[in-house]
C-alpha cells in the first residue's frame, strides 16, 4: 500500500510519474454518541480508502483531513468545526495544490455534514479544469452514530467502542429528522447524540461494509485513471492508433 505520509519526495515523484491516483480521505472531528470515538467519520474514511488502496497499487493514501463541517453537533463536548466555508475553501486549495504532482485526485469524503461545501469545492475545481473527482460510501443505514458506524467502529477499532454506552437515539429518517436537525442541531432531537440504533451492531457487518465501498472506490480509481492515460495518447497524437 503506498501512504503519501511515508513516502519522501522522490518516492512521491515516482509514484506521481506512474499514473498514480491521490486519494484523500475527508472525514470530522465530532460527537457519535457516547460509545463512539470523536474521530468515527475520520477512522471510517481511512479505512475504507486503505482498503482501496490494497485493491489497486495505482492508489495512493494522503493523509486525511480531519475536521470538517460539525455545527449541527455543538453542544457536545469533543466537537470541533471548522464550518461549511473553511472546509470548502481547504478543499479547494488541496485540490490545486495535489494536480500539480497527480495526474488525477480523489476526495473521500465519509461525513454527510460535509456534503453541500464539499459538491461546491467539486464545482469549483471543475469549473477550473482541475482533475479532481469526489466520492462518497454507497451504503444505505441510519444517519449517525447508529448500528452502520458502530457496526464500522467495530472493525476498525473494536477497543474503542464502548457497547455498554449504546442505546438507540432518535430513530426517525433522514426526511423527517434533517429539517429539524438544520432548525436546532443534533441536541434538539438527540440528548445522547444518537441518530439511529446501534442494538445489534456488529463487526462481520461492518467488514462487509468496508469491503463493499473499498470495491466500489478502487473501481472509480480505476476508471479515472484509465479516463487519464486515454487523454495523454490523445493528447500525444496516438488516438487513431490506438483504435485501429
Amino acid at each position: 500500500m503506498n501512504r503519501l505520509a511515508d513516502a519522501a519526495w522522490p518516492d512521491a515523484a515516482r509514484w506521481a510519474g506512474d499514473g498514480a491516483v491521490l486519494v484523500v480521505p475527508i472525514g470530522a472531528t465530532e460527537q457519535h454518541g457516547p460509545h463512539l470515538p470523536v474521530t468515527t467519520d475520520t477512522d471510517i474514511a481511512v479505512a475504507v480508502v486503505e482498503a482501496a488502496a490494497v485493491l489497486d497499487h495505482h492508489l495512493v493514501v494522503a493523509p486525511a483531513v480531519a475536521y470538517g463541517s460539525s455545527g449541527e453537533h455543538d453542544g457536545f463536548a469533543g466537537t470541533v468545526s471548522i464550518g461549511q466555508e473553511a472546509i470548502e475553501a481547504v478543499l479547494v486549495e488541496l485540490g490545486r495544490s495535489a494536480v500539480r504532482d497527480f495526474a488525477h485526485v480523489v476526495l473521500a469524503c465519509t461525513h454527510g455534514g460535509n456534503a453541500s461545501p464539499f459538491a461546491r469545492a467539486l464545482g469549483r475545481l471543475a469549473a477550473e479544469g482541475h482533475p479532481v473527482t469526489g466520492w462518497s460510501p454507497p451504503w444505505a443505514g441510519d444517519l449517525h452514530a447508529g448500528r452502520t458506524e458502530t457496526s464500522l467502529m467495530l472493525t476498525i477499532a473494536p477497543d474503542r467502542v464502548r457497547l455498554d454506552r449504546a442505546t438507540p437515539g432518535d430513530t426517525r429518517g433522514g426526511a423527517e429528522l434533517l429539517p429539524l436537525l438544520r432548525a436546532g442541531g443534533v441536541r434538539s432531537v438527540s440528548p445522547t447524540g444518537i441518530l439511529g440504533d446501534p442494538t445489534g451492531a456488529a463487526a462481520d457487518e461492518g467488514s462487509r461494509l468496508i469491503r463493499a465501498a473499498a470495491a466500489d472506490l478502487a473501481t472509480m480509481v480505476a476508471m479515472v485513471a484509465g479516463l487519464h492515460r486515454r487523454s495523454e495518447m490523445r493528447g500525444a497524437g496516438m488516438g487513431s492508433e490506438v483504435t485501429r
